[in-house]
């Protein structure tokens, strides 16, 4: 018998409140920077200096820049691709997706999460490979303190039949958020993939057919007693990973940096980290980043993860034009199927999947 997840209630017109308190006006319909002005010069490209940010700060950029003039997408592209080679991670603000939207999916996951037993186990399963599973433990062999319900989304039309009916707008709400993220995630993929030097529009096919895995976790608040660690230090298997929290407990571990790192809940912003994948497909020129969760003294935590990928049994190799004498493949090619193969072995020695496919050139 599964144990009653902690209980956890956010209503609309409070995350309504954070985000709104962080919005400004808008221009011609479109969505402003939802940064203060304290933290403007985080979102512009300046020359460094004195006044520049601190180095340690964590990237954030402003996606809108991405539908301007060419100069402009080309500088946000370069910003983009610094922050995955430099960091693994950042933040993005003026992304498109509304904050009625990102509100109503924590609606749906607290809702859910505050649901009776009986029906959140109903999606119960130790078998990894369902559509849609919940636990309080998970058989990944990283989870500490945490419920969870994970589900794909794309095609939503394909997935959402499968999603649980209860709480009555659940499909609805977490349904307008799953689409927007997609949407964002193609953003993000094309702006990357050109920034490692690949056409446009590279493989945008497969990513807009490919995997969209929901994980939305629910944590306790820390009782200081017992461990702090509420999921264990991992990396993603896709290409990439958009996630947002309703406070903070995601901790990172860039890649310009060998400590561990806090990742601001900044009301309206989108987390995004490199995974397994891209580092695949990079041919190591990006490194997927090791992060994970910490219990929150002050409250309990939901967080939504949206992990992007290509198909499921669609094998992601080294990019040839990414390949030559002078780097030669360094990975072997694999498939989201392979890294569901590969969970059952490492329950009890963890190891990341993308370790797995490095191939030995010595």
């Amino acid at each position: 018998m599964h144990t009653t997840a902690p209980s956890f209630s956010i209503s609309r017109a409070t995350l309504t409140r954070e985000l709104l308190c962080w919005l400004g006006g808008s221009r011609r319909g479109m969505p402003v920077c939802f940064l203060p002005a304290s933290m403007a010069g985080q979102v512009q490209r300046t020359a460094p200096s004195s006044s520049s940010p601190s180095p340690r700060q964590l990237p954030v950029i402003n996606l809108g820049r991405l539908g301007k003039d060419p100069a402009t997408r080309a500088l946000a592209i370069q910003d983009i691709t610094r922050a995955c080679r430099e960091q693994g991670c950042f933040q993005v603000v003026n992304h498109g997706v509304s904050n009625s939207v990102m509100a109503g999916a924590f609606e749906a996951a607290s809702e859910f999460f505050q649901l009776s037993p009986e029906h959140k186990e109903l999606f119960a399963s130790t078998d990894i490979g369902r559509p849609v599973r919940y636990d309080t433990s998970s058989r990944d062999g990283i989870s500490r303190a945490r419920s969870f319900l994970k589900h794909y989304a794309n095609p939503l039309e394909d997935w959402v039949q499968y999603w649980p009916l209860h709480p009555p707008s659940y499909r609805k709400k977490m349904g307008e958020y799953a689409v927007e993220i997609q949407r964002v995630s193609m953003q993000l993929m094309d702006a990357i993939l050109q920034g490692l030097g690949l056409k446009p529009l590279y493989m945008q096919e497969k990513l807009d057919k490919g995997v969209q895995f929901l994980a939305l976790n629910s944590y306790p608040q820390f009782s200081h007693r017992g461990d702090k660690v509420g999921l264990a230090p991992h990396s993603d298997y896709g290409f990439l990973t958009i996630l947002m929290q309703s406070s903070p407990g995601l901790e990172v571990m860039p890649h310009d940096r060998d400590t561990w790192t806090p990742v601001p809940a900044i009301p309206g912003a989108l987390h995004v980290h490199v995974g397994d994948h891209l580092e695949v497909l990079s041919n190591g020129r990006l490194k997927s980043l090791v992060h994970r969760a910490i219990l929150n003294p002050d409250e309990a935590r939901i967080s939504i993860a949206s992990i992007h990928g290509l198909s499921k049994d669609e094998k992601v190799c080294c990019a040839e034009e990414l390949v030559d004498e002078v780097n030669p493949a360094m990975y072997r090619e694999s498939s989201f199927q392979d890294f569901l193969d590969f969970l059952p072995s490492n329950i009890n020695n963890y190891k990341r999947f993308v370790e797995s496919l490095k191939i030995d050139r010595a």
